[in-house]
């Protein structure tokens, strides 16, 4: 006898990751992204409890160091993950357009977040079109909650179903 277990679910259920396709036309699938960049040196900012939009500004005048190629970022998303909360938070912090740009131009490569969107809820599309429009690859809900800022070694493998947007994931830090 064997037991044998079922699931069925959406692509963007729990940590998952975003390629390209998930709102561009053509881009690249799952299947298809840099595994190189789903693993590496990841760099945590947090950010303090009162933040409610992650802004230009705020990346500007933060102490990501240069030359990184993925940034996590921990917010009071983080809470979350240490209760029982069910309920779907429609205030999570999330990045704006112009912050997802600043962050491309700096070179950075992977966005992690704490929560189920890298984007605002009431206007999902923009900062998701900006960066998946520049290849980043983005990986939501992601619990950070017992993480201290600083650097880590980011392991990130998402299922490898083709020609999706979006897939599952296990994603895991090492301390460096």
């Amino acid at each position: 006898m064997a037991n044998v277990s079922y699931i069925k679910m959406g692509v963007h259920t729990g940590t998952h990751v975003d390629a390209p396709f998930h709102f561009v036309d053509g881009g690249k699938t799952v299947d298809s992204l840099d595994i190189g960049m789903l693993t590496g040196r990841a760099y945590v900012l947090h950010l303090p409890d009162e933040v409610e939009l992650i802004t230009r500004d705020l990346i500007e005048n933060s102490s990501i160091p240069p030359r990184t190629k993925r940034v996590l970022f921990k917010t009071r998303n983080s809470k979350h993950w240490l209760t029982d909360h069910k309920k779907f938070d429609e205030n999570f912090v999330a990045l704006d357009p112009e912050a997802a740009a600043l962050l491309i131009q700096r070179g950075v490569k992977l966005i992690g977040v704490d929560y189920l969107s890298v984007a605002p809820f009431d206007e999902p599309v923009p900062t998701h079109t900006v960066l998946l429009e520049a290849g980043i690859i983005i990986v939501e809900g992601l619990n950070l909650s017992k993480v201290q800022q600083g650097r880590y070694t980011l392991y990130c493998l998402p299922l490898k179903i083709g020609g999706v947007d979006g897939a599952p994931a296990r994603a895991i830090l090492v301390g460096v």
